[in-house]
């Protein structure tokens, strides 16, 4: 799985909105200029997250975006499904997929449904407020466990 270049700015976009703590509305132009990203682009970015419902966007005069919940509201699991096609490790696990005729035997889908699980659960446990309070790598990304 990688995760593409329109949700990592998702992910960069909304952890702008949360640490700017305020029911204002921020314009595009403020966000695109402190995380260099093009406006056009940044657009379509959160359009995507103003029809999933994530954001609050306004026109005109004081329009923008702002977040429509508190920043421990939201988990990247939950940025992520709308700005990527899937978080799926294998087409088999992506949530329309056709049944798979071969999955009675196939000897690997009980791998790849366990990475679908662990990729899930660590995303469904880190919120954004993680991200903006974040202060050391161990605070929400905890070191693997080690088996002796």
């Amino acid at each position: 799985m990688m995760i593409s270049t329109r949700g990592r700015y998702a992910l960069r976009v909304m952890i702008d909105l949360a640490e700017q703590s305020t029911d204002s509305y921020i314009p595009l132009k403020e966000i695109a200029a402190r995380q260099e990203i093009s406006e056009k682009y940044l657009e379509s970015i959160l359009k995507l997250l103003v029809k999933g419902k994530i954001l609050t966007g306004l026109r005109g005069k004081g329009g923008g975006y702002r977040l429509n919940r508190a920043p421990q509201e939201y988990t990247v699991t939950s940025i992520l499904e709308l700005t990527e096609e899937t978080l799926a490790p294998v087409a088999c696990l992506e949530k329309d997929a056709e049944p798979c005729t071969r999955a009675s035997a196939c000897k690997t889908l009980n791998m790849w449904k366990g990475l679908d699980r662990l990729i899930r659960d660590y995303f469904d446990h880190i919120t954004l407020a993680d991200l903006t309070d974040q202060v050391s790598e161990a605070h929400i990304f905890p070191p693997p466990s080690t088996s002796s």
